[in-house]
């Protein structure tokens, strides 16, 4: 896997992530919450599997 998520992406992704899987913990949003965990594996393995398909890449060439 080639990283293709560059920095300010990566750090949105664990961000919302986390974000979205505290407020599911909690019980402030739905079960649905839980899909945080998505944008929190994709921002910390620093790959996405949609950017490919969609041709997109948000890494600098230094970061990857």
């Amino acid at each position: 896997m080639k990283a293709n998520v560059g920095t300010v992406d990566r750090v949105l992704r664990i961000a919302g992530g986390l974000a979205l899987i505290a407020l599911a913990a909690t019980g402030t949003v739905g079960v649905w919450g839980y899909i945080g965990i998505v944008p929190l594996l994709t921002g910390v393995f620093r790959f996405c599997p949609a950017y490919p398909l969609l041709g997109m890449n948000t890494c600098q060439m230094k970061d990857r």
